[in-house]
């Protein structure tokens, strides 16, 4: 088994958690049925708020976030999670469809770690939440 193929693990030696922020449930179903298959464990969010509450309760070990979501996008989100001590170290992985140029630049403003560009495979962002986690210090908790 290579590396890419093992879940990325915890701080506590569990498969990582990954918050699924998606307002299109078949995008969420994709990535989460995918990723579940690969080992890690996976909460969903079908909006900003969702997103917020559930990173607060669970504190996962990356966030997949669309930036198009209903009520608080995923911009705001992200600038909230970064605000807030008890999540500002969990990264954000923007996948979205807002390929315009710019885009990438402003996530990464909003306290974005990685930008992918919709359609990705959900092979795509298994290997970005490997490169995510692998970078982070190990204090970062």
């Amino acid at each position: 088994m290579t590396a890419i193929d093992a879940p990325p693990l915890d701080r506590q030696g569990r498969p990582a958690l990954v918050l699924v922020v998606d307002d299109y449930a078949d995008n969420r179903e994709m990535y989460a049925k995918f990723l579940k298959f690969k080992g890690l464990r996976v909460a969903e969010a079908e909006d900003g708020l969702g997103a917020l509450e559930k990173a607060f309760d669970l504190h996962p070990s990356v966030i997949l976030m669309d930036l198009s979501l209903p009520g608080i996008d995923g911009w705001q989100a992200t600038r909230e999670l970064k605000a807030d001590r008890r999540t500002r170290n969990i990264p954000v992985v923007v996948v979205t469809g807002h390929a315009l140029g710019g885009a990438a630049d402003s996530a990464k403003a909003a306290g974005c770690d990685a930008f992918l560009t919709k359609p990705c495979s959900p092979e795509e962002v298994l290997a970005e939440i490997h490169r995510v986690l692998a970078s982070m210090p190990p204090d970062s908790d």
